[in-house]
């Protein structure tokens, strides 16, 4: 059974795909690129998943970040995800599907309204600082919204599939790990201030190192 590397985008793992074939790990990991987006990655890692078996599903990518004082480039390991705009938007405040009662917070794969990842081994194999995210399906902007994910849901990362791979691993009981490394902070649009090639650098390394600590018996 392989393991499932999965990522948004061929950019964001490219010096990780040059490694699986130069370290002849090809017959070990399998590469899904789900495209961009909370709905495709659901699809891709489902469909994947039901096919391939895998033993461990990884999904790796750049996020944004909300706490300035954590530095760009950094890599975490994400614990707990949640989708932050699913609810309803009226008269000016936020409600999430969990407050209006659409969802229950502890009906599986949810624990306290958070998609938790419960693999504690792998958690550990990767040894990164561990951090909250959020998924979304809009790039946040608004600073009512990012307090929102910040300070009402206690996130740290932002992303547009990291849900998809925690709520696929849950319901199919699939082992599974997020590696986020920050590119910018969330609200800042001015890509100058942005620090994509650093961040593909961080996250390919650890990438790397976290496949091989998997890998080994």
């Amino acid at each position: 059974m392989p393991i499932l590397l999965c990522a948004a985008t061929a950019a964001e793992i490219e010096p990780t795909l040059l490694f699986i074939k130069t370290q002849n790990l090809s017959n070990q990991v399998e590469v899904l690129l789900t495209d961009i987006g909370l709905l495709q990655a659901t699809y891709t890692i489902t469909k994947a998943a039901a096919v391939l078996k895998p033993s461990v599903m990884i999904q790796a990518g750049v996020a944004g970040c909300f706490d300035e004082s954590i530095q760009l480039g950094t890599t975490v390991t994400v614990l707990r995800e949640t989708v932050g705009d699913m609810g309803v938007l009226q008269n000016n405040t936020f409600t999430s599907a969990f407050d209006i009662g659409l969802l229950k917070s502890n009906e599986r794969p949810w624990t306290e309204e958070k998609l938790e990842n419960p693999h504690n081994d792998l958690i550990k194999k990767a040894a990164f600082v561990l951090a909250d995210a959020v998924t979304v399906n809009e790039i946040s902007t608004n600073e009512e919204r990012i307090s929102y994910y910040k300070n009402g849901l206690g996130a740290t990362a932002e992303s547009m599939e990291g849900a998809a791979l925690h709520y696929v691993g849950l319901m199919e009981n699939i082992p599974f790990l997020q590696l986020r490394t920050f590119c910018n902070y969330v609200g800042e649009r001015d890509k100058g201030k942005w620090r994509m090639e650093l961040a593909i650098d961080n996250l390919n390394q650890a990438l790397q190192n976290v496949l091989l600590n998997v890998l080994q018996p």
